[in-house]
């Protein structure tokens, strides 16, 4: 969502954003769903039953499909390979390690060029993200692809637990459903379309916590959706508070991993199982955790390669997933860089939950850091802090209460109206805040080669010393 139309959103009356929202859902339901939205979803149940030697059949001749598409009718690789060609480069692109690694910024720098040029961007469904690290894309979808996606969602994503998309659910998610600023109910808007109650991550006070759960009691949720450290935040204020009315069917975390403790806590809160997904609005890997605890790849989804260094690692050894997308032939990505690392189990026949589907081991890399506010609020998803904007990468460091610094580095095309925009959309999120920006090169990396979006320098006391106001009345 552009900035002026967050901000005419924000302008609206709950019953106006309500309405607007409603719309919003009946719009994406349209390009979700469809008549054959059931055909697709027991399509992808039945395939959990492949055999190894079917599924190695199948995604061989879908990864040579994409690898012809894309070096042919694919921009950017059709330049690539008839560079190569001019150089008295004979590799053949039939073979994926042939193929170089692809850097999220190049994707970033001309999205365009990753578009294969049979297709019209004006009818796509366009995708606009950052994931979890620090660096804005744009994407681009057909109607089908839309529609087979969210048909494995439906499968994987729900049905494995025991939900579907029918039932009323909410999620703790990244947008700005109501004004940093409010201090009164909602922080939520309701969308009808599609069942959802979307939550805002960015007022998750003590004293604006009790507004949240009478909200999940009376809109009736049955299962909750959200990143781990926000559902955390909520579990532990149930905890604390002894209720014990707000039991879910299933709570599914996304863009973080689940530590043990965070498992515990929310599976206490909400009387339920908590299951583990994974997965990128790339889509070049996607998974979610079984009954038995175990990730498992959706293997037509994407071809993850594990490498260090660029070498392939041992069977069953951690590296770096490099992923070819299997699954968006439009817009494919290949031996792309996803910023994960984990190690791909090797095979031992069916899980003990009857699926014939590969695992990744824990994941390592996806957990951001949270800020806190002068008001005491826990804020997470700062991403979209930088969508849009000439920015190449930044990292967000809190050395103090009210103090932030923002490490960025500025692409050709960067303006001093962008390093305002960077301040005012922070602020926005995190409240009165003073902010030093440092211009740099490249932000600094960690010993695996990636370095954390949000970083919090606050001792344990000062993340518990933020002043919390005064409850606001009903």
């Amino acid at each position: 969502m552009s900035d002026w139309v967050l901000q005419l959103y924000h302008r609206l009356p709950a019953p106006a954003q309500a309405a607007a929202a409603g719309l919003r859902g009946l719009y994406l339901r349209s390009w979700r769903y469809g008549r054959d939205t059931e055909r697709l979803v027991e399509e992808a149940l039945e395939r959990e039953q492949w055999k190894p030697q079917r599924w190695q059949a199948w995604r061989e001749e879908r990864l040579a499909y994409v690898l012809h598409r894309a070096a042919t009718r694919v921009p950017y690789y059709r330049e690539q390979w008839a560079a190569r060609r001019r150089r008295g480069d004979h590799s053949s692109p039939e073979l994926l390690a042939n193929w170089p690694l692809l850097e999220k910024e190049l994707l970033r720098r001309n999205p365009h060029a990753f578009v294969a040029d049979d297709c019209d961007v004006g009818r796509m469904f366009h995708e606009y993200t950052s994931g979890t690290t620090g660096k804005s894309l744009d994407l681009w979808w057909s109607r089908d692809t839309v529609r087979r996606w969210y048909a494995l969602f439906e499968a994987r994503w729900r049905r494995w637990y025991g939900v579907s998309r029918h039932d009323r659910w909410a999620i703790l998610g990244g947008q700005l459903v109501t004004p940093l600023g409010r201090r009164r109910p909602p922080f939520w808007v309701w969308n009808p379309a599609l069942q959802q109650l979307y939550l805002s991550s960015f007022h998750l006070a003590d004293n604006l916590l009790p507004y949240y759960l009478d909200a999940l009691a009376r809109h009736r949720i049955q299962y909750l959706w959200g990143y781990t450290s926000c559902l955390n935040v909520v579990a532990q204020h149930i905890l604390r508070s002894g209720r014990r009315d707000l039991k879910m069917r299933v709570v599914i975390t996304n863009a973080e991993p689940v530590l043990e403790h965070q498992r515990e806590a929310i599976a206490e809160a909400f009387q339920c199982p908590v299951r583990e997904t994974y997965g990128m609005s790339e889509i070049v890997a996607a998974g979610g955790e079984c009954a038995e605890g175990r990730l498992h790849v959706w293997p037509e989804v994407g071809w993850i390669e594990v490498l260090e260094e660029g070498v392939p690692v041992a069977p069953a050894e951690a590296g770096e997933l490099v992923c070819t997308g299997l699954f968006n032939a439009d817009m494919p990505l290949v031996r792309y860089r996803v910023g994960d690392r984990s190690s791909l189990l090797p095979d031992s026949g069916p899980c003990a939950c009857g699926r014939r589907l590969p695992s990744l081991a824990g994941l390592q890399g996806r957990t951001n850091d949270l800020l806190i506010a002068e008001d005491g609020r826990k804020v997470y998803w700062l991403n979209p802090v930088f969508y849009g904007l000439p920015v190449r990468e930044a990292q967000i460091i809190q050395e103090k209460i009210g103090q932030v610094r923002i490490r960025y580095a500025p692409a050709a095309d960067f303006t001093p109206g962008a390093a305002r925009s960077i301040v005012e959309r922070l602020r926005a999120r995190l409240g009165r805040v003073e902010v030093t920006l440092e211009r740099v090169e490249e932000v600094p990396r960690g010993t695996n080669g990636k370095f954390q979006v949000v970083i919090c320098q606050l001792s344990p006391e000062e993340r518990a010393a933020g002043a919390l106001p005064e409850p606001c009345p009903k």
